[in-house]
């Protein structure tokens, strides 16, 4: 028994060592997405952690294994939508993109193993029509 908890432990300090790059690019203000405040606060709140180039890396984003789960859902996160480069998208892209928000933000985000150490980044029903209808009203224009 003593000798499986040393080895654990040999195996998780050395895991310390691969570390993963936490950099968050500088963001151009006039390349972020535009949107009535009100919608803006519950994207920072709920959605930049992943969704943005303005991620708050928690503590234990420096705790491997933990690193490495955070890092893969920030890097597929902001591949699948970046909140900070939305003018960089194509008009197409953004209806995609928009079309993409109006399904997950009603039920699938914020992940639930996010809200379980975030529990501020958790939408009420208002807060995820909110999000809805200012997809459908971005949609129509």
């Amino acid at each position: 028994m003593k000798r499986t908890l040393l080895i654990f432990l040999i195996i998780f300090i050395l895991m310390q060592f691969i570390r993963v790059d936490r950099t968050n690019i500088a963001v151009e203000k006039d390349l972020e997405i535009k949107a009535p405040l009100e919608i803006m606060t519950m994207f920072k709140q709920s959605c930049y952690d992943c969704h943005s180039n303005e991620v708050k890396w928690p503590w234990y984003s420096q705790v491997a294994p933990f690193s490495w789960t955070i890092k893969n859902h920030v890097e597929n996160g902001r591949k699948w939508l970046n909140f900070s480069i939305w003018e960089t998208y194509t008009n197409e892209e953004k209806e995609k993109k928009l079309k993409g928000i109006y399904r997950t933000a009603y039920a699938i985000m914020p992940l639930p193993t996010y809200i379980w150490l975030h529990k501020e980044a958790d939408l009420t029903k208002e807060q995820r029509s909110l999000i809805r209808d200012w997809t459908g009203v971005r949609k129509n224009k």
